[in-house]
């Protein structure tokens, strides 16, 4: 048994993982150079850990009875009771599944299909054309690289991800790649009507006025997070994204047909099936910490995939590690004797760094700023 122990010890100690994901990221390729190469093995420090609780196996969908809701906003055409009837929609499908889908909402069809293909064109350019935007820097106007979190969390995702933040300070057009720059800043200013007005109807589910999260800034910021998942030679053993929280107040994700993106709801993992012309979107546990956890944060990930690349966009509406002296709590409108505040008040910023710290490893960063009910009482 002694003998078995110090082997499996020294099976451990000639993995050096800090060494291997310095080597990785130093050669500015990603997991698409991976691919390219024509590897058959995954680099052991894509194995999915067991510290990130993020079964690689789909859960049993046939028990659940939850599916995300799919809200068709055409019926938007000044009539307040089809108005109502969708607010009550976007009411229940925040309290429940914190997850939904939205169609007919403005963005034309041949916008996102460009936004796409966009996206696709600056992955697919060569690597010594992509490594001119590669970095860990955040205070570029593009950010492009494997993994934000490659160095801190415990597992690193089969992906590649281009971050650029579109509001409140757009980039110079010189500074965005010329292979997508245009869709990038048609894209972005779509995408914040739609948040503008999903953030009025967010207003009014919470029975308050229709400009109060809009005046709160909630729309301030708006971060485009593009992810190139290319297919992947052993898809059990890793994720294109594993298992986390948004850390906005809302996210609007606009993706391919490729599927894989996995909603938990009722300790199941549930499919959000790609539909054609709509997004998905979910709220962000900022949004969660702000409504006092009437509205749900749910946790989501996306399995790897043989098929591929699968590309999605995913707009964050939140002004991220810009500096701010905002601070954010439970909406005072919202709170009673009954209901009193669960959470400490927050900057933007401040959670983003406890995030950032942290990595996807599997915890929520919300716990961290809960307050202690049972000290207060």
């Amino acid at each position: 048994m002694e003998e078995r122990n110090s082997d499996a010890a020294n099976l451990k100690s000639e993995y050096d993982r800090a060494s291997e994901v310095k080597a990785f990221d130093e050669t500015k390729a990603g997991v698409k150079g991976l691919v390219d190469a024509g590897i058959t093995h995954i680099p052991r420090f894509f194995h999915k850990s067991i510290l990130c609780d993020d079964s690689i196996s789909t859960h049993d969908l046939r028990e659940s009875h939850f599916s995300v809701p799919v809200i068709d906003l055409g019926g938007l055409n000044g009539d307040p009771f089809e108005r109502r009837e969708i607010v009550d929609r976007v009411r229940e499908a925040s309290e429940n599944g914190g997850f939904f889908q939205i169609v007919n909402h403005g963005i034309p069809e041949s916008v996102m299909e460009e936004m796409k293909e966009g996206v696709r064109r600056f992955f697919e350019q060569e690597t010594e054309v992509k490594k001119a935007f590669y970095t860990r820097d955040f205070t570029k106007p593009l950010v492009y690289n494997t993994n934000n979190s490659l160095y801190s969390s415990p597992s690193a995702d089969w992906r590649d991800t281009f971050l650029v933040r579109m509001a409140p300070h757009p980039p110079k057009p010189e500074d965005l790649p010329h292979v997508c720059r245009d869709i990038l800043m048609e894209y972005s200013k779509q995408a914040m009507r739609v948040g503008v007005f999903l953030f009025e109807l967010i207003s009014e589910a919470l029975g308050l006025n229709s400009n109060h999260l809009n005046e709160m800034d909630c729309a301030e910021g708006l971060s485009l997070s593009c992810h190139y998942c290319p297919p992947c030679p052993q898809p059990e053993l890793t994720m294109s994204v594993a298992k986390h929280a948004d850390i906005d107040f809302l996210t609007v994700l606009l993706h391919d047909d490729i599927g894989g993106l996995q909603v938990l709801n009722d300790s199941k993992w549930i499919d959000v099936s790609p539909r054609s012309g709509a997004l998905v979107v979910n709220i962000g546990d900022i949004l969660q910490l702000i409504t006092n956890d009437r509205f749900k944060s749910v946790e989501h990930r996306v399995l790897a995939s043989h098929d591929g690349p699968r590309i999605s966009i995913a707009g964050f509406f939140f002004t991220g590690v810009l500096p701010t002296s905002k601070l954010y709590g439970p909406i005072k409108e919202l709170l009673s004797e009954n209901n009193p505040p669960k959470y400490k008040e927050i900057t933007v910023k401040d959670y983003t760094i406890q995030f950032s710290k942290k990595g996807l490893d599997g915890i929520k960063a919300l716990d961290h700023f809960k307050l202690r009910l049972d000290k207060i009482e």
